[in-house]
């Protein structure tokens, strides 16, 4: 049976609790015996309840959100928290109540499903990455990165006129560094979300600032938790390697819905850079790697027929490091990407097209990547680079390797496109394309960006 053809009116009776009457013996409530109807109906993502009388009259109406507490009690009642009190159904008969409580069951369930965020990730991966966020070894690392920290409140800051008085939320507040930035620059209010456990801890700084009228704790992810009302300014460090890796951008965007029309978002727009470089000791480097897969007496096994396979594993991963702006052998193409315009599926698929004048002969191995975020604000625009020109960040720079690097000359060109494939595990499907123009020479590589190799360490 779904729940289309399960009954939505009961007979129950009601008791209503409050915190002097938790002792042993349940309160004689004035409905306790008097029996009323329930109709039930499903609006969006809140389930309604309505009781009435008798006579038609409502005597009882309320919600089941996200953040109700709610629970079974034996087997035909239900308790429901709102607030200060506490309702306690009692449903006329056990058949009422498994109706009630299956079909109560498939719409949490289906809500729960319908989550945008939970539709884009898998659950294993979501469970690593908020493990891994919820770690203040890992916020320190963040926090300890100046040029980060130092530029987010520098924006806000030298915008003060764009947060005075006004309500920010905080997506993926971490220790909630952004929200004390947010109430420096004068906010009246600041909802600071976060769905790892990190939760608990800016609760704790947030209590020991002294600052709990004015910065407000939502645990839980951007996708699923409710804002109690519209905001002025979204606020999120949303940013991965090559800019795009966990996804997060798709949850800043996410958090449009609870934005007051021409209501602002810091940061506001990122570009990507991309740019050919060589790097001969990188390349062979990299290839070197596979090495210890051509031994034909490990202990006795010979494990070269698993080289070729090693290798292949090896250049799908995206090498995060930093470099020399010397390597670049044209300047870069930079893809911009606008917060306040851009949708959530727009971050799905991109491709990149480029066409690269070269400035200097010799073998392209790969494309480096860095990106820039801006603030703009009403008084002034603050960026924030990963460019190698610039203090290093916690991002570093990624480059990517061409399966078998292309000969040019200077003047020639190379073009092509990259193409970023959103997957499940929050991140990317990297596939380059690239053509030497003026001799057809053609290269490539697809990869991996949940797997790069770290080899700034």
């Amino acid at each position: 049976m779904d729940d289309n053809q399960l009954q939505s009116s009961f007979s129950v009776t009601l008791t209503f609790l409050n915190e002097s009457d938790v002792k042993e013996d349940l309160p004689a409530a004035s409905l306790q015996h008097q029996e009323l109807t329930l109709q039930v109906h499903r609006e969006l993502e809140d389930i309604n309840l309505n009781i009435t009388d008798d006579a038609g009259v409502c005597v009882f109406k309320f919600s089941i959100r996200k953040e109700t507490e709610c629970c079974r009690v034996a087997t035909r009642s239900f308790l429901i928290t709102l607030g200060c009190f506490s309702v306690l159904m009692r449903f006329s008969t056990q058949s009422e109540f498994q109706d009630f409580h299956r079909m109560l069951i498939s719409w949490m369930h289906l809500r729960r499903d319908q989550s945008v965020f939970r539709q884009r990730s898998e659950d294993s991966s979501a469970l690593q990455y908020f493990q891994f966020y919820g770690c203040l070894s890992q916020q320190q690392n963040m926090l300890q990165d100046f040029l980060r920290t130092a530029t987010y409140q520098k924006a806000m800051l030298l915008n003060e006129d764009d947060f005075k008085d006004k309500v920010v939320l905080d997506v993926g507040c971490g220790t909630g560094i952004l929200s004390f930035f947010a109430v420096q620059a004068g906010a009246q209010k600041v909802y600071a979300v976060e769905a790892s456990t990190v939760a608990k801890y800016a609760e704790m700084l947030v209590r020991s600032n002294g600052l709990s009228n004015k910065i407000t704790v939502l645990s839980g992810r951007i996708e699923e938790v409710s804002c109690p009302e519209k905001v002025d300014v979204i606020i999120s460090e949303p940013m991965g390697y090559m800019l795009l890796n966990e996804r997060m951008l798709e949850s800043f965007l996410h958090a449009k819905h609870w934005l007051k029309p021409k209501g602002m978002m810091f940061p506001t727009q990122s570009d990507i850079h991309l740019a050919p470089f060589t790097d001969e000791h990188l390349y062979m480097e990299h290839h070197a790697r596979s090495n210890f897969w051509n031994q034909s007496c490990f202990y006795g096994v010979n494990l070269s027929g698993l080289h070729s396979s090693a290798v292949d594993e090896f250049f799908k991963q995206p090498i995060v490091d930093t470099f020399d702006m010397q390597i670049l052998m044209a300047r870069s193409v930079k893809y911009t990407i606008n917060f306040l315009e851009a949708k959530e599926e727009d971050l799905h698929r991109l491709e990149i097209p480029f066409v690269f004048k070269l400035l200097q002969s010799g073998l392209i191995h790969g494309l480096a990547f860095w990106f820039d975020v801006a603030f703009v604000g009403s008084k002034m625009t603050i960026w924030l680079s990963t460019s190698p020109t610039e203090p290093l960040t916690h991002w570093y720079q990624v480059r990517c390797l061409l399966q078998t690097p292309l000969f040019a000359k200077m003047g020639q060109t190379l073009s092509g496109h990259v193409h970023l494939i959103a997957n499940k595990r929050q991140s990317y499907d990297i596939h380059i394309s690239a053509v030497v123009d003026q001799s057809g020479f053609k290269s490539g590589n697809s990869l991996d960006l949940k797997n790069p190799f770290f080899r700034y360490a």
